[in-house]
């Protein structure tokens, strides 16, 4: 991988609205050389988030009070809740790179945080006609532990990964979660003990050589 190194931001808590706004203000921002390429670390509240292309039966049952809302990213259908690592990328893309290529990178970037943590990680290439498997998954349990959705806009990357930590994961089982409905999602604490949200935050800050 290219050294990359970007600017590190950390909130807690943020509504997905809220920070929607933000982010867009900071791609724009990007877009005219007036911040740096930035890695924003935060969380949100519970809420789903939609793909343009997630249809309507992959959607959670509305009794569950959780709300959903449409998103410009790519993939399907997201869960984010308290007790998940959020990631929001903000890159300039270098001359000839593609959007794909750089999730490409984040998956690494990620798989190499996941193994600092105790975890072995990998990513998986998608087979024609399959449904994409962009994401970070468990080497040993074969289950899903990262979701990725990215776009691009003027040659500047938003949206990002979500990294489930030590959250409660029953919400995913509510819905189709990244288009596959036999998916098994799995988190840090499902997965070892190392999973102490400051420690996660440090080991995905240094894999993206954010300070």
């Amino acid at each position: 991988m290219r050294e990359r190194p970007l600017a590190l931001l950390q909130d807690d808590l943020v509504d997905y609205e809220k920070a929607m706004e933000r982010m867009t203000d900071m791609v724009g921002r990007r877009q005219r050389d007036e911040r740096p390429d930035t890695l924003w670390l935060l969380s949100h509240p519970q809420v789903y988030t939609v793909g343009r292309r997630t249809p309507e039966a992959h959607l959670p049952d509305p009794s569950h009070g959780i709300p959903v809302v449409s998103t410009g990213r790519g993939g399907q259908l997201t869960y984010h809740g308290p007790g998940q690592l959020v990631g929001y990328l903000i890159v300039k893309l270098g001359e000839g790179e593609g959007i794909v290529d750089y999730v490409r990178e984040v998956e690494l970037r990620l798989v190499r945080a996941l193994g600092a943590l105790g975890v072995r990680a990998e990513r998986r290439d998608t087979p024609p006609g399959s449904e994409l498997l962009t994401g970070v998954w468990t080497t040993d349990t074969g289950r899903k532990i990262v979701s990725i959705g990215m776009r691009q806009s003027r040659g500047v990357t938003s949206h990002g990964f979500a990294l489930n930590v030590d959250g409660d994961l029953t919400p995913w089982n509510w819905a189709v979660a990244c288009g596959m409905p036999d998916v098994d999602m799995t988190s840090l604490s499902r997965e070892t003990t190392a999973g102490a949200m400051e420690r996660v935050r440090a080991a995905v800050a240094e894999s993206f050589e954010a300070r």
